[in-house]
């Protein structure tokens, strides 16, 4: 019996990195190739790279190099491939390199150096396509790139600009998955509250009814797939606002990821970054009161060039003020080829780490406060494993690997992607321990 082309992967990045790796890994698979955990049972390796910070870099040229050590084949797909100079320079043996969301040029390589054998009996595939998540919970990427060009970022030049799905695409994708099993969507995209700006917001037929590609259209839309759905990447656009009675309705999760960046005016003019910190509070203080239960999940950059002391404490007192449920924060790392590079009044690297420890120790306690008003509550929560001691699971306002878990002690009955109830009855800085009701 002949041997089936075998394809190794390492995706490297981000949730729309993710999604790329998985188109490619669901193309292949349809084309009868088998997929290998390991390097050694590969006939090539195929790795997705992230190329937006530094740490980033290094990892995907570490990762290139291994897979060269270890199996020798590779193919180079992802964010750093818009560098390919820099990747050759370190690994001049890869057998080719593409730019992000190359999909149809990966696919060209691998069928030019391991072709294809085709056989209907090895290339059945589940309906939703390969995925790279548990079966419980799926992203589902909108659009590709980005129109803003933040001085901190090189995404727009990896990327491109916004290329938006049409929205009964993406519509069909979505009920696929619900169709598989999939209990929650994870919308991702670069800026996902711009979808459908670069289509003119154009109405498509879905299911006999006209849905604009537009993100309010969007989230209506996949409102009625009785799943969890969970809105990431959130660019604060005015018309956010129009999705808040949606999340009060419960028609999608009261959830918003929404990078603010930071809360100085000039900060956030050098970042090229929109709107001044008393008008997010305001904002946010309006959502809450149409939607009480809203959770606000947010990232910010501390030691950005030129950020003064002043400047950082008024980060600090929008935190107290604005009292988001979860936050992440980042110290500033220079980007290759970022505009910021250029800006004067460097932070040296012990400031950048002293602020970052700072806040994060201010976040911690709004959180664990956040977290007690909840003890006593019931909530519904979704499993996503369970171990010797329980089951672990998250609450309508944890995203999966960013935000807090549940853990309900002695729940070993209990299935992943299972949805239960629990009553919450303690609390840590990020985290909620509950019983089954």
């Amino acid at each position: 019996m002949t041997k089936i082309p075998t394809v190794g992967f390492i995706s490297l990045g981000c949730p729309k990195a993710l999604v790329d790796s998985e188109r490619i890994l669901t193309q292949l698979r349809s084309e009868g190739y088998d997929i290998s955990p390991t390097y050694q049972n590969a006939d090539l390796v195929i790795v997705n790279t992230c190329g937006f910070i530094d740490a980033a870099v290094e990892e995907s040229l570490d990762s290139i190099g291994e897979a060269l050590a270890k199996n020798g084949k590779v193919i180079v797909t992802g964010c750093l491939g818009a560098r390919e100079d820099e990747i050759r320079a370190r690994h001049p043996q890869v057998l080719k390199v593409t730019g992000a969301h190359a999909l149809n040029e990966v696919v060209a390589s691998v069928h030019e150096h391991l072709p294809p054998r085709h056989d209907p009996f090895t290339s059945l595939l589940p309906p939703q396509g390969i995925k790279l998540t548990p079966n419980h919970y799926a992203y589902l990427k909108i659009s590709e790139g980005c129109n803003h060009h933040c001085t901190f970022c090189i995404i727009p030049s990896m990327r491109g600009d916004l290329v938006s799905r049409p929205v009964d695409d993406v519509l069909w994708e979505a009920e696929r998955l619900a169709k598989a099993g999939v209990k929650e969507l994870l919308v991702v995209s670069q800026d996902t509250s711009a979808y459908g700006l670069d289509l003119k917001y154009q109405s498509r037929d879905w299911k006999g009814r006209s849905v604009k590609t537009r993100f309010y259209d969007l989230a209506e839309a996949l409102g009625d797939l009785d799943i969890w759905v969970r809105m990431h990447y959130v660019y604060p656009y005015p018309h956010v606002d129009e999705v808040i009675p949606l999340m009060a309705e419960g028609k999608i999760l009261p959830y918003l990821d929404i990078p603010f960046q930071h809360a100085n005016s000039r900060i956030l003019k050098l970042m090229k970054r929109p709107a001044a910190s008393q008008n997010n509070l305001e904002r946010i203080k309006a959502w809450r009161e149409i939607c009480p239960d809203i959770t606000l999940r947010s990232t910010f950059i501390v030691g950005f060039p030129g950020e003064t002391e002043q400047e950082f404490e008024q980060l600090l007192q929008f935190m107290t003020e604005a009292q988001l449920d979860r936050v992440g924060c980042f110290p500033y790392s220079p980007v290759k080829g970022a505009v910021a590079n250029d800006l004067p009044d460097l932070v040296p690297e012990e400031v950048k780490q002293e602020r970052l420890e700072r806040f994060m120790a201010h976040q911690a306690e709004i959180s664990a406060g956040l977290l007690q008003q909840r003890i006593g509550r019931i909530e519904t929560v979704l499993v996503d494993e369970v171990v010797e001691e329980g089951a672990v699971a998250r609450s309508k306002a944890d995203a999966p690997e960013i935000d807090g878990q549940v853990f309900i002690d002695g729940a070993t009955r209990l299935k992943v992607g299972d949805f239960v109830e629990v009553e919450l009855e303690e609390a840590d800085d990020y985290d909620l321990w509950g019983r089954l009701v």
